[in-house]
């Protein structure tokens, strides 16, 4: 393993910032490389499907474009490596081996980084996944994604943050220390539970509709909003294998606003576990971070139902899809790799 002395000494050291998410994984490093892919592994079902591809396995938005001819593992359940066979743990192995290539860029320099994974996950999660990214980072360290967002703005105290992904909610209340497990709470209804509420409430309405989550997931980031509709959301579906024009307004209110009571209802616990002299500072730097900022009005509609709490202000953070990932690789650039067991879990 590289030293700490060597890797605060030695310019040729690439660090990484890594935001893992069920959906998503978003990646940055100090070289100025970027990406986002698809948190998805695929492997080909036959020889056909390997004949298509070409590749043994394939990864993010290509897997997904060639999803009837590949087997395809989500190996990140709730933002952590799944357990629940050695295929997804496998599969987990190789879709971060591939980020930190890509991230690379085909030097053969070390490299160390910081890894965030929702607030509350597990320390066997935390465990596993520092012992697989053992192999692939001379130092590797696991922290509250919410903490990276509040790196990244300088918020590390009176503020609140509010990360809205795919597999979980994350709710952290930053008090000018590293939090501890009281001020953090991770909620399981979030973007993934969304798209179910979705795909069920369409096929209720319209029995015969050909719709997938992954559908879905597109009309939904696209239009997704709560409160006042902005405008009426229609769109095309295959119905009974015939394309027809759907208003789809109200069934897609409903499911965007269906994670929002524990939301506030987590919230005000957070905000009361505040000293009472820092509430107000704490109600006026809420930020919502992750893909499901990006849902019309949600800042403004969660605001509303605060308001008996006194001021309120609720905004949505200006790059949500890489926001974490820069926190990470701001911490991993700014803090001493031997103070790093102190804001997370190391290697």
């Amino acid at each position: 393993m590289i030293s700490v002395e060597h890797t605060r000494k030695n310019n040729d050291v690439i660090l990484v910032g890594i935001d893992l998410g069920t959906s998503r994984t978003a990646v940055m490093t100090n070289r100025g490389f970027k990406d986002i892919i698809h948190s998805v592994v695929g492997y080909p079902k036959d020889v056909i499907g390997l004949k298509l591809v070409g590749k043994s396995q394939v990864f993010g938005e290509e897997a997904l474009r060639h999803h009837s001819a590949l087997t395809l593992y989500h190996p990140l359940e709730d933002g952590v490596v799944r357990e629940a066979s050695k295929s997804d743990y496998n599969a987990a192995y190789e879709l971060i081996k591939h980020v930190i290539e890509q991230a690379r860029q085909g030097s053969g320099d070390e490299v160390c980084g910081v890894i965030g994974v929702p607030a509350r996950a597990s320390i066997i999660n935390k465990e596993l996944l520092v012992k697989l990214a053992q192999d692939l980072m001379s130092i590797a360290v696991v922290v509250s994604e919410p903490f990276m967002v509040a790196y990244f703005l300088d918020k590390l105290s009176n503020s609140i943050i509010v990360d809205i992904g795919a597999g979980t909610v994350d709710i952290c209340g930053m008090k000018g220390t590293i939090p501890s497990p009281k001020d953090q709470v991770t909620l399981l209804k979030a973007g993934n539970y969304i798209d179910e509420r979705f795909e069920s409430v369409i096929l209720q309405r319209y029995p015969e509709a050909q719709v997938t989550k992954n559908s879905l997931r597109i009309i939904k980031e696209q239009y997704g909003f709560v409160g006042t509709p902005p405008e009426t959301v229609k769109v095309s579906m295959r119905v009974g294998g015939k394309p027809l024009e759907l208003d789809i307004t109200e069934e897609l209110q409903l499911v965007c606003e269906s994670i929002v009571p524990d939301i506030i209802e987590h919230l005000e616990a957070i905000i009361r576990g505040f000293d009472p002299e820092d509430q107000q500072q704490a109600l006026l730097n809420i930020y919502l971070a992750g893909g499901g900022s990006k849902i019309k009005g949600i800042d403004s509609f969660i605001a509303g139902h605060l308001q008996e709490y006194g001021d309120v202000r609720v905004a949505c953070v200006a790059d949500p899809d890489y926001i974490g990932s820069a926190g990470a690789l701001k911490m991993a650039t700014e803090v001493p790799p031997e103070l790093w067991n102190q804001v997370g879990f190391l290697s």
